[in-house]
């Protein structure tokens, strides 16, 4: 029998591997979380934390002071294709939403998962990983050998965890095509949201940072005519144009370069598990199919995993191999099904209704009917609570569209 170094490991120490990390740790498993990188390192992302993420955090025990970098956002305002701007208040009892950038925000998960008692190991890239009949092997580029009962790949899209496992399984590219570039001197610390005609389903936004900065950008569904040429040449056409130069001010000045990035949102739960492996996050293409937001599910994902592995009492010394991992990978995919598939699917089906530029003015229409609209439409755009509930009783309950947000005092 392999000796194991740990109870559980952890591949990729991003929102999703440290949550999983926290709350193996929490639930008494020794546990080793590797990434390539060493942090602070930047991560391409539009850096929006909903609410859903807020209480997240906040659960894992990441103090509201480690969020210090970041801009708590009191409204939003979203243009609509004919100009139509519509204001959406959020509430102030607590964080309902905040902007962070990534390079921030994932080095205070590190420091927080370091907190709770993970072993982190920094530049330590994976070159081999095998699911055995009872442990997980991983290898890493400087020749160390890691094994555990269980592992949870965490490691994005792309993610090196799949490919080491399954070679002949053909790369996911992603349902949305992503730019972003930072912006200095922006007048308004609004956040904004414009639904430009030519980008729908999709979006362009600007997003406030501390200090006059932004997070602008642009998501469009992938399809075979939107090459990286073409992506680009949108970028470049949509900093010129008055809808968005208005929002971002005269004095409003990019910041190093634009990234481009695939973000996946296709929840396929044969590919939540394979063997001893679960994968979450942007690794099992768990994302916001309407928005394109994935910190909330990342966090989310990465605590079900670790609840699926730890539900049961810790495995006594020499009998690790007698938790069967069939029967975690169903628990898993059930749990992700509940949390979040409903809700995912229903963003899904509303983003087709966007993809037109008489849907989307219609819906906007209908969100600025009135305050009571208005500040609902906030709650629901930020993740208050799940996309479908309307269309789940089993969640209907007193408070259910008023919850408060995360950190309050």
């Amino acid at each position: 029998m392999t000796t194991a170094d740990a109870d559980l490991l952890v591949i990729g120490a991003g929102p999703a591997g440290c949550a999983a990390a926290i709350t193996a740790t929490r639930a008494g498993r020794s546990v080793v979380m590797i990434d390539k990188a060493t942090f602070p390192r930047d991560k391409t992302c539009g850096d929006g934390l909903t609410a859903r993420a807020l209480r997240t955090l906040e659960s894992l025990g990441v103090p509201l002071s480690s969020l210090d970098a970041s801009v708590p956002v009191a409204k939003a305002i979203v243009v609509s294709p004919s100009g139509r701007q519509v204001v959406l208040p959020l509430p102030s009892d607590g964080e309902h939403a905040r902007v962070m950038r990534r390079i921030d925000l994932d080095a205070a998960l590190v420091h927080a998962t370091r907190a709770a008692g993970v072993t982190v190991l920094e530049a330590a890239t994976l070159t081999e990983l095998k699911s055995l009949d009872t442990a997980v092997e991983a290898t890493l580029d400087d020749g160390r050998l890691l094994t555990a009962p269980f592992a949870i790949a965490a490691d994005g899209n792309y993610s090196t965890a799949r490919r080491l496992l399954s070679p002949e399984a053909a790369p996911v590219l992603g349902e949305w095509s992503a730019f972003r570039q930072y912006f200095a001197h922006v007048d308004d610390p609004t956040l904004w949201v414009l639904f430009e005609r030519d980008l729908l389903p999709g979006y362009a936004w600007v997003f406030p940072l501390p200090s006059g900065r932004a997070n602008v950008g642009l998501a469009v569904r992938r399809r075979p005519d939107v090459t990286g040429k073409v992506l680009a040449a949108m970028w470049r056409d949509l900093l010129k144009r008055t809808s968005l130069r208005s929002v971002l001010g005269p004095r409003a000045e990019a910041e190093g370069a634009h990234r481009a990035w695939p973000i996946p949102s296709h929840l396929d739960p044969a590919r939540l598990a394979h063997g001893r492996v679960l994968f979450v996050g942007d690794a099992a293409g768990v994302v916001d199919p309407m928005t394109g937001e994935g910190i909330a599910q990342a966090l989310e994902t990465g605590a079900l995993a670790a609840r699926a592995i730890t539900h049961v009492p810790h495995p006594p010394v020499g009998h690790r191999s007698l938790f069967d991992p069939a029967s975690i990978a169903t628990r898993y995919r059930t749990d992700v099904h509940r949390a979040l598939g409903r809700d995912l699917r229903f963003a899904e089906a509303l983003q087709r209704v966007l993809a037109h530029p008489l849907g989307a003015r219609a819906a906007l229409r209908v969100v600025d009917t009135n305050d009571w609209t208005r500040r609902n439409f906030a709650r629901w755009m930020f993740e208050d609570y799940g996309r479908a509930i309307l269309l789940t009783p089993s969640r209907w309950k007193r408070g259910a569209l008023t919850p408060p947000g995360a950190y309050l005092p």
